[in-house]
């Protein structure tokens, strides 16, 4: 393009259909990431544990909001269980004196990276700014609200992306363009149109946005951008600080990158349901889900097992979303201090100890053909198939498992010549499986493929 051209586009509408690209091999491999949400929140470390995601009416969801990254929002409502305690144990203090408090004296980025790499994941995405807008690393503009400048004085970006490339997992990184509490001053959000009328829209956030994501982008080239709720408006069209422009350059630099759904534009890689909502994006053919292993992504001390999923239904969650044909990213949220809670450290061992057998079903795995004509709950089954063979996943104590309904991808020729010593095809066309009672996890069978 030349600069007659470049003058000329500066302030229209972008073509956005000139980002499209096929997805890369690798994401739709992977099918599994994990979240890392970590921030000042993580010290009051507090929300109410009300429910999931779109299970919850939305105003009571913006004023009894349970996920505790929202904190600082939740704290502006009047009369909200989150303002009241606040007031209580805190008295007047401003949310900033929680970046102060936040010393992060346990966090081992490697540490961290092993689990996560054992546990089977693909990918890692780490907070780089929440929407209280302080930064996880030295970020341009960014002042002294970020880490490296107050309290922890750590960059924990180029650690997490340090540690990253000692393992096989790839470096994503996730920031959030639509909202910036501390850039521009806006009412509390309390439903779903001051979430799209209550943030920065001008020249200045555009351009304050487009430089730190720049950043990100130039320094950790990372393999996932996901950016949240919304892109400034002003950004919105062709210019030097343009999003086009940024995603044009995010292509050149990371070309087998993936850009999710979260812009306000009529573009993305991959289509995100989060929890219970958004559910009509798991009807696209790239999507992914993401959920805290709890009710929130940042820690938050109010919950426990009973709020959270336990590692055999993290593993049906997983080969649930791959059998459907969609990538799970599974949120981990460390204490202030660093720590993970052990509710979610038993998450990630418990993947880790499925994938010793599992991981051959979910890398490269998939839907079998009519996989909604195969899927179970009662008995819980799930199939998969991959480069690697035709995977059962069952979750069931009954033994044997009797299942009518079987894909016309398993051989039954091989099956029947070869024998199983947890399956037999019955005369009838039913496959029993022998289950020899429920196990800790789901267990996983490989079986012949045509």
């Amino acid at each position: 393009m030349n600069e007659t051209t470049q003058a000329a586009a500066v302030g229209s509408e972008p073509d956005w259909s000139a980002l499209a690209r096929p997805i890369p091999t690798w994401y739709t491999d992977a099918r599994f990431g994990v979240f890392i949400h970590y921030g000042p929140y993580s010290v009051p470390a507090w929300a109410e544990p009300l429910g999931e995601l779109g299970t919850i009416d939305e105003e009571a969801w913006f004023a009894r909001n349970p996920y505790a990254e929202w904190y600082w929002n939740s704290l502006r409502i009047e009369g909200s269980p989150t303002a009241i305690r606040h007031q209580r144990l805190y008295g007047d203090a401003p949310y900033d004196d929680f970046l102060d408090a936040w010393h992060a004296e346990r966090f081992d980025a490697q540490e961290l990276m092993a689990l996560i790499a054992d546990a089977g994941a693909g990918y890692v995405v780490p907070t780089t700014k929440h929407h209280d807008g302080i930064a996880l690393w030295d970020a341009p503009g960014s002042g002294t609200r970020n880490t490296v400048k107050r309290g922890p004085r750590r960059d924990f970006i180029t650690e997490l992306a340090e540690a990253t490339s000692e393992t096989d997992v790839r470096f994503g990184v996730y920031y959030s363009g639509g909202l910036d509490w501390g850039f521009a001053t806006h009412p509390p959000i309390r439903n779903e149109v001051d979430l799209h009328r209550n943030r920065p829209v001008d020249d200045g956030y555009a351009k304050y946005a487009h430089e730190q994501l720049r950043d990100l982008i130039d320094r950790y080239r990372p393999a996932v951008l996901f950016n949240d709720i919304d892109w400034p408006d002003a950004g919105k069209v062709r210019g030097p600080h343009g999003l086009f422009e940024l995603l044009q350059h995010y292509r050149k630099v990371c070309p087998e990158g993936v850009v999710n759904d979260r812009w306000g534009i009529a573009f993305s890689d991959v289509e995100v349901s989060e929890y219970q909502w958004h559910g009509n994006a798991e009807s696209q053919p790239v999507w992914e889900n993401t959920r805290g292993i709890g009710y929130s992504f940042g820690y938050n001390e109010a919950e426990d097992a009973s709020h959270s999923l336990s590692p055999a239904a993290a593993v049906r969650l997983l080969v649930d979303t791959v059998s459907r044909g969609g990538n799970l990213l599974l949120n981990i949220g460390p204490r202030a201090d660093g720590s993970l809670p052990e509710v979610q450290r038993q998450v990630l061992v418990g993947l880790a100890t499925w994938m010793a057998d599992g991981r051959s079903a979910i890398r490269g795995g998939g839907p079998v053909s009519k996989p909604d004509d195969h899927r179970s709950d009662e008995p819980w089954i799930r199939w998969l198939k991959s480069p690697d063979g035709l995977f059962v996943v069952v979750d069931e104590a009954a033994d044997p498992i009797v299942v009518e309904r079987v894909p016309s991808e398993l051989d039954r020729s091989a099956l029947g010549a070869q024998g199983h010593d947890a399956v037999e095809l019955a005369s009838d066309g039913t496959l029993r499986i022998r289950s020899h009672g429920r196990r800790e996890l789901p267990r996983v069978i490989r079986l012949p493929m045509r």
